[in-house]
């Protein structure tokens, strides 16, 4: 007979886990584990990082769940290596072999050419193994049953592109470093560049190594998480404002704090701004986000006051342990 599973007693958690995810896991995979381990009752993440990938994956637990769509428009960095001369039916290393050709030696002026091609605006088809949805089904699905079905070229943006002549397992490869609009598939970046040299190319590792503000020497792994008590989890966590970076910060006094809490614009001498994050003077906490037109600030998304009271006690607890 198996041992009754041990229940999870949730708990209200509020913040930002940056984690470093690990290579073969899903993003939704990573995030159903974080979320045990910090026995959190609500759990949502920022945009999914393919389970090739490594690296940078903000997790939002509680209130920083309303705030993660925010987050999607972010700029990302990716550290990446393509093999040269082998196509795969995946455009990673997880596909078949679809193709393989001689790979040229690539020189200063050839790397050049290929990053000055390739930095800027761009026109890119999303790739078959991706999660983009079709008719409602993610593209992966139809690829799976072994049918390509129509996509549209999108737009994107390669703000910046730093390439190198590497070698891989032995063969020629070249270790790429790009920062990118959302929206970027890295596979399809380093098989346009194969087929630009004319052999072809597909990546054998991928590391996201920033997204928005958030960098890769701030993240945590699984791992060490899980060695952590649950008091040190919980201080690895950021407030749920660490997502409103861009925003501009107005602190309203107790008094217009609840009437802005109950949904009422309130008035003041405040320029106009599309993106603005709403604090509490007494005590100091976020209450949501808003814009402001006119002289009016105008609620956004919004915090409940139990909510905020969480995270009250939650931080005074954390200070004092």
């Amino acid at each position: 007979m198996h041992a009754p599973r041990t229940r999870v007693q949730r708990r209200p958690v509020h913040g930002v886990l940056l984690l470093d995810k690990p290579r073969g896991l899903s993003s939704n995979d990573a995030l159903q584990k974080a979320k045990w381990l910090l026995r959190a009752e609500k759990a949502g993440h920022t945009g999914t990082l393919d389970p090739l990938a490594t690296g940078v994956l903000p997790l939002c637990f509680g209130a920083a769940t309303k705030f993660s769509q925010l987050h999607l428009d972010a700029d990302k960095t990716y550290e990446a290596v393509a093999v040269l001369g082998i196509e795969t039916s995946t455009g990673d290393a997880e596909g078949a072999v679809t193709a393989e050709r001689p790979a040229p030696s690539l020189g200063a002026e050839d790397i050049a050419k290929l990053q000055h091609l390739f930095t800027g605006r761009l026109r890119q088809l999303p790739p078959m193994h991706s999660a983009l949805k079709k008719d409602g089904k993610p593209l992966y699905e139809y690829a799976r049953a072994g049918e390509v079905v129509e996509r549209e070229e999108r737009d994107i943006t390669v703000h910046a592109l730093e390439l190198a002549s590497v070698e891989h397992e032995g063969r020629p490869a070249l270790r790429i470093r790009a920062r990118v609009s959302k929206g970027t598939y890295i596979r399809t970046l380093g098989e346009d560049i194969g087929r630009a040299i004319g052999c072809g190319a597909h990546l054998a590792s991928l590391r996201r190594v920033a997204t928005g503000p958030f960098h890769v020497a701030e993240c945590v792994d699984l791992e060490s998480l899980q060695a952590m008590t649950e008091p040190q989890r919980e201080a690895a966590l950021l407030m749920p404002e660490a997502l409103l970076g861009g925003h501009t910060a107005i602190t309203l006094a107790a008094d217009e704090a609840g009437r802005f809490l109950s949904g009422l614009r309130r008035r003041g001498p405040w320029p106009d701004a599309q993106s603005v994050a709403v604090f509490g003077a007494e005590p100091p906490a976020l209450l949501g986000t808003a814009h402001v037109k006119a002289g009016e600030l105008i609620p956004g998304r919004l915090l409940s006051p139990i909510e905020i009271q969480q995270i009250l006690q939650s931080r005074t607890a954390t200070h004092t342990e």
